[in-house]
């Protein structure tokens, strides 16, 4: 169902809205109708007790003639008959029967036998003959359509039934009509008038989701924003502004930080990788060489990591065929056992430098495990979707989400040759995320068993 719902504030807000308008327009319709209704069963329960209390002789104006101008009199037209009135087949009605009683009893008529029923006009023959008054016409006071209801008293020590009748026309629907037409125009106004007020207060929210997905990108040199929309927008957005500007402060003091870290501990490095030189033992200078290489390049991984997520070089139009090409290449012409698999054209903006680091790592991995890689593009849903995918022991499951944790490896040591600091794949899914995409990782599995590894890098197509 919340397939169904908007997504936006605005689209919800309305919807709400909407709803209780629609559900206080439903109930005050049903309380028009049973007013209506309630109205319409006095005025018959009133007419069949003043018939049948008045004397039938009495005369009273029921309207003009037409002839003259004058008005008319007759008497009231009743039925007396020495039967009951209601047929073989037809029911009564026990609540107007009690109704009619309340007001035949109030005046102090004594009731021997009533009954009160409905029936069509068309199969009632006192009216149909014209006894009741007329049927059908301009003047006629029976319609063809409408049904009759009968009332039927039979006073204490009587004999005779006397008999009334009045119309029972439909329900007046132009009361509904009227309310149907109110509704209309409340919505127009009051969902009209809420959609503009929300507007100034979704606008700015709007604009302030966008700059927030903006600056997740570490976008520079953006002005701040310009508050807009009522005061606690307002209120917001300045906030956001103070908070931006202290985030992009302390990211610029941690690259500088960073930088000196990186320099510090390089150049003492550098000394050490020079000095090793006079170490005579030969074995022993080449395991100092690759303590110093080891700590080099672990230093490189924990600074690009932390770099990463505000990378200030920009996006670039580029062909990531090409790209993935070119860093099989590079493997196969230090001839390394990785193979370039199907590829598809497809150009997107990108950072490349950082893009092959990804690769390079991922690649790195199956060959570290796998002993060979595959390396291959496609187009699916949407993405770019680069995988590299090798034929190790794979992962069992309940450890694939921990391997992209830092320092986090398939196997216990911290030896470089055989899984290096363990950064390579956190690394790779921070340049993912910087994409605005992500890394995977599956079991490649035939025949119920795990064959190899897959790791999927996923980049949107935004272009």
């Amino acid at each position: 169902m919340h397939r169904f719902l908007p997504r936006s504030l605005l689209g919800q807000m309305l919807l709400a809205v909407a709803l209780a308008l629609l559900a206080a327009q439903t109930l005050s319709a049903v309380l028009i109708y049973r007013a209506d209704h309630q109205r319409r069963e006095a005025a018959l329960i009133s007419s069949l007790a003043f018939q049948l209390v008045s004397d039938p002789r009495f005369e009273f104006r029921e309207g003009r003639n037409g002839r003259g101008g004058h008005p008319g009199r007759r008497k009231i037209r009743m039925e007396r008959t020495l039967e009951s009135p209601l047929q073989n087949g037809e029911l009564h009605d026990p609540e107007r029967e009690a109704a009619l009683k309340d007001v035949l009893v109030a005046q102090d008529i004594a009731i021997d036998k009533l009954v009160v029923f409905a029936r069509k006009v068309t199969d009632d023959d006192y009216v149909m003959s014209g006894r009741a008054g007329p049927v059908a016409g301009p003047e006629g006071r029976w319609s063809l359509d409408d049904d009759a209801l009968i009332a039927g008293l039979k006073r204490a020590g009587e004999n005779e039934w006397l008999v009334a009748r009045v119309p029972r026309p439909e329900h007046n629907t132009r009361a509904l009509g009227g309310l149907i037409l109110q509704t209309l125009v409340l919505y127009i106004a009051l969902v009209g008038g809420l959609a503009f007020l929300l507007r100034r207060i979704t606008r700015p929210l709007a604009a302030l989701t966008e700059r927030m997905s903006r600056f997740a990108g570490r976008a520079e040199g953006l002005a701040p924003l310009e508050p807009s929309g009522p005061e606690d927008t307002r209120a917001l957005i300045m906030a956001h502004n103070e908070m931006e500007a202290r985030i992009a402060a302390l990211l610029d003091e941690k690259d500088v930080m960073l930088g000196a870290i990186g320099h510090d501990l390089k150049t003492p490095l550098a000394a050490l990788r020079v000095r090793i030189e006079s170490v005579d033992d030969e074995a022993e200078r080449a395991k100092m060489a690759a303590t110093i290489e080891d700590i080099t390049h672990s230093l490189d991984d924990i600074l690009s990591l932390a770099r990463v997520g505000h990378a200030k070089d920009p996006l670039e139009r580029t062909d990531l065929a090409a790209l993935v090409s070119s860093v099989v290449e590079e493997y196969e012409d230090l001839g390394e056992p990785v193979e370039l698999g199907d590829t598809i054209r497809i150009a997107l903006p990108l950072r490349a430098t950082w893009l092959r680091r990804a690769l390079r790592n991922l690649i790195d991995n199956a060959l570290r495990y796998g002993g060979a890689a595959e390396v291959s593009l496609a187009r699916e849903e949407g993405y770019a979707a680069i995988c590299v995918s090798d034929n190790g022991p794979g992962i069992p499951e309940g450890e694939i989400a921990a391997m992209f944790e830092p320092f986090a490896r398939g196997e216990a040591s911290r030896n470089r040759s055989t899984g290096g600091a363990g950064l390579g794949l956190t690394l790779a899914r921070a340049i993912a995320e910087q994409h605005g995409g992500s890394l995977s990782l599956t079991n490649r599995v035939e025949d119920g068993r795990i064959v190899g590894l897959a790791a999927e890098l996923r980049l949107p197509q935004k272009g």
